[in-house]
């Protein structure tokens, strides 16, 4: 965890909480106007990209002094994003028009737009950076792309509105239906599901950490932890209340998690799966994306 901080979005109050996960403590808070929800940190670049639906604008800003290098104003319902590995390209859901905008984040430009089924949501990028996959909530499938042709390969069904997605260190695809309580396990390969998981209320995002799951479930307060390998049910961990957005540190030892209604991060030993306490934040954090980078922090 040392050198590693989180850049929370705050959609209530129109910021980003930046917090040394070393010091547990939030360090500053950068206004970002139209209540951003989606987030995309990225370490090499010593960038953090957010959304903010009520703008419909997406920003490039530094991680160290919070400055806004570069801002995109989209047409539509955009929400959540991911980064291409190198984080030349943003890949940014569009909720009412069933796209994804592909943008070139030199330029801040849209290159190309992909269809997705009705209301994508989540996105997300496979370890090796050759797949995309969207959560199409109304449409209860899973979307699957070739990140390099950028095209669509499969659509998979899954369980009751999808909503946040994420990819296990193993290459597979991991979907959060809020509609069904249960996570889907997808084969992103072969487009099909081959697991499904058990959770709490709601289940919103998924990270993983020492072979195990961690799902964060909206209603239940609760995050849900599962073995990674079987797929069965290890721990269920009360955390703040509406834990949403959810991530591990660069060392795999810590989960963050975000509480919309407390204001607050939990801290999650992935070791002992004890909660070590929470660290406050701006009003509303949603973290709806990957929002951890080993960085260096704010000058």
């Amino acid at each position: 965890m040392a050198g590693d901080f989180a850049f929370v979005t705050n959609q209530n109050s129109s910021d980003v909480s930046v917090i040394d996960l070393n010091a547990r403590r939030e360090v500053s808070r950068v206004p970002v106007p139209g209540k951003p929800a989606g987030v995309a940190a990225h370490a090499e670049s010593e960038t953090y990209f957010t959304v903010s639906p009520d703008t419909k604008t997406v920003r490039k800003i530094d991680q160290k002094n919070g400055s806004v290098l570069g801002a995109l104003i989209l047409d539509g319902g955009p929400i959540g994003i991911a980064l291409s590995p190198d984080a030349d390209r943003a890949f940014v859901s569009d909720w009412y028009n069933a796209r994804i905008w592909v943008i070139d984040t030199q330029a801040m430009a849209v290159l190309e737009i992909l269809q997705t089924g009705s209301a994508p949501a989540g996105l997300a990028i496979s370890p090796d950076g050759k797949v995309l996959i969207s959560a199409d909530r109304d449409a209860d499938q899973i979307s699957i792309f070739d990140l390099n042709a950028l095209h669509l390969v499969h659509t998979v069904h899954v369980g009751e509105r999808p909503f946040g997605v994420s990819f296990a260190p193993d290459g597979r695809a991991f979907a959060g239906n809020v509609g069904s309580n249960s996570v889907s396990v997808i084969d992103p390969k072969r487009g099909v599901v081959i697991g499904t998981v058990a959770t709490g209320e709601r289940p919103y995002g998924v990270a993983f950490a020492g072979g195990k799951g961690f799902v964060t479930n909206q209603y239940s307060d609760t995050v849900t932890v599962f073995d990674l390998t079987t797929l069965a049910p290890i721990a269920t961990l009360d955390v703040g209340e509406y834990p949403e957005g959810i991530d591990v540190t660069t060392d795999g030892q810590t989960i963050v998690v975000a509480n919309w209604f407390s204001n607050s991060v939990s801290l999650i030993d992935v070791r002992t799966l004890e909660v070590m306490g929470e660290i406050e934040t701006g009003d509303g954090p949603r973290a709806f994306g990957l929002f951890i980078s080993a960085s260096a922090g704010r000058e």
